[in-house]
C-alpha cells in the first residue's frame, strides 16, 4: 500500500444472496482481504459474517463501521 491517507474505495459484495457496496479505504479493504486469506473463506463469506454478529449487537454499527471495529479487534490474530 503506498499511500494510508486515501479517500475509501466502493466495491459490491454479496450477502445472503443480495449485492450491496460497501466504502471503505483501501487499507481495510486489504486487511480484510487478508482475514479471509487467514480464515480460508472468501471475503464475501467473512463480510457476511461480519454482518450477522453486527445485526446480533444490541446497537448495531453500520455495515463498514462494522467491519474496521472487527478488522481492529482481531488485529495480530
Amino acid at each position: 500500500m503506498d499511500e494510508i491517507y486515501h479517500p475509501p474505495v466502493k466495491r459490491s459484495v454479496e450477502i445472503a444472496g443480495h449485492k450491496t457496496s460497501i466504502s471503505l479505504e483501501p487499507l481495510f479493504w486489504d486487511l480484510l482481504r487478508n482475514a479471509a486469506a487467514r480464515e480460508g473463506v472468501p471475503v464475501n463469506a467473512l463480510v457476511a459474517r461480519i454482518d450477522a454478529e453486527r445485526i446480533a449487537a444490541e446497537t448495531p454499527p453500520g455495515l463498514a463501521g462494522a467491519i474496521r471495529l472487527w478488522l481492529a479487534a482481531h488485529a495480530g490474530t
